[in-house]
């Protein structure tokens, strides 16, 4: 299988939007995944985010950003079809890259406890699961709702 593991621009959002909303127990927010917000995103971070290609679709996604300190991974994703050939470990060593590049030291992500699948996967490429810390959050706009795949 041919793999090609690039940039995501901003002219892939309707395929990986698409992309997502196969993906069994994905949570896509209103306002943040809609075009708009994941235009804004992407013209913060040009450089970060990553998809994979495969037989002319876009079959992976990352979005990955960060703030100057560390970076972050969201909506990490493989369909289904695609999974077991390393494309989630070739993408997040591609963003990871792209974070060095911009001197970003440290990489986190969320993954729902409900989803065995990513935890998993994490867990078998090295990454450390926390168990020193709470992760907390607040709504600053009750109009970007999530709804699960």
């Amino acid at each position: 299988m041919d793999i090609v593991i690039r940039e995501m621009k901003l002219e892939d959002y309707d395929e990986v939007y698409a992309l997502w909303k196969t993906i069994k127990g994905f949570g896509i927010r209103s306002m943040d995944d809609s075009r708009e917000g994941v235009e804004r995103f992407i013209r913060r971070n040009p450089t970060t985010s990553i998809v994979a290609e495969a037989e002319g679709k876009i079959v992976g996604a990352i979005l990955c950003g960060h703030d100057g300190r560390r970076g972050c991974f969201y909506h990490v994703c493989v369909a289904e079809a695609y999974r077991k050939h390393g494309i989630g470990k070739q993408m997040a060593v591609a963003a990871m890259r792209a974070l060095q590049k911009e001197h970003i030291n440290k990489v986190c992500l969320i993954a729902f406890k409900s989803n065995e699948v990513g935890n998993a996967f994490w867990k078998s490429v090295g990454w450390t699961f926390r168990e020193d810390l709470n992760y907390y959050d607040f709504t600053l706009n009750d109009e970007n709702i999530t709804t699960f795949q």
